[in-house]
């Protein structure tokens, strides 16, 4: 049987994108397109979703995740701007609900690989910031990306709390960029992943579709828990 994806968002540019990708892929249906003008119970109340899928505009993620808990709907949240005090909310409900749920500030594998290699140099260069490139009409700055990797960084610097610095830059021809920059004496490290197409994040949204058939009770942070977990 095939699992029922509502796809929250679907105007949006991943949002039509996912649209074509699951319209592909034999092992999702997507039994709702829910838009900004469409009320979201109304919609999950009729369909009956297996998996909220949640490409929607910054800072709706925390409210989205917690209309599909309460509806019994597992989420998966691309949305930008949720924070960790947003996910310890939707932890709490998810655990009451007795269901699973994956926040994902970033789908791309090469992203992911790269916060691996960037949490290994900040064991041995401490000094680091963050640039990170979107095109103009990207609202959030900085991204949800740039604020999950500082927050990684800092973290594993024994700095929790004190982001690491970020610097954005929105300009006509960008899609999607960042550079994690490492200084230390007479040496620069810099770890650079580039987007050219949406396809790059593909892949990691069918993992965390798939994670999320067979995922415990909670929300999880990170496409990582998806890709280990194949």
């Amino acid at each position: 049987m095939s699992t029922g994806v509502a796809l929250i968002g679907s105007e949006g540019r991943m949002g039509r994108y996912c649209d074509q990708l699951l319209a592909r892929h034999p092992e999702f249906q997507i039994v709702c397109r829910v838009t900004s003008d469409q009320d979201l119970v109304s919609e999950l109340e009729r369909t009956r979703p297996d998996v909220g899928l949640d490409f929607t505009r910054a800072g709706l993620g925390r409210d989205h995740g917690a209309i599909l808990l309460r509806a019994g709907v597992r989420p998966l949240i691309g949305t930008s701007g949720m924070r960790p005090e947003d996910d310890q909310f939707l932890h709490e409900l998810a655990l009451e609900r007795e269901l699973a749920g994956l926040v994902v500030p970033n789908f791309s594998l090469g992203i992911w690989l790269q916060q691996k290699l960037a949490l290994l140099a900040v064991q041995h260069l401490e000094q680091v910031e963050i640039q990170e490139e979107h095109h103009i009409d990207k609202i959030d700055s900085p991204s949800g990306t740039a604020l999950d990797t500082a927050l990684q960084l800092g973290e594993a610097l024994g700095r929790p709390g004190e982001e690491v610095p970020i610097h954005s830059v929105r300009l006509p021809g960008l899609h999607s960029n960042q550079t994690v920059l490492f200084g230390g004496p007479g040496q620069i490290l810099r770890l650079t992943h580039e987007t050219y197409g949406l396809e790059a994040f593909g892949p990691g949204i069918l993992a965390g579709l798939h994670f999320l058939a067979q995922a415990p009770p909670g929300i999880q942070r990170g496409i990582g828990h998806a890709l280990e977990n194949r």
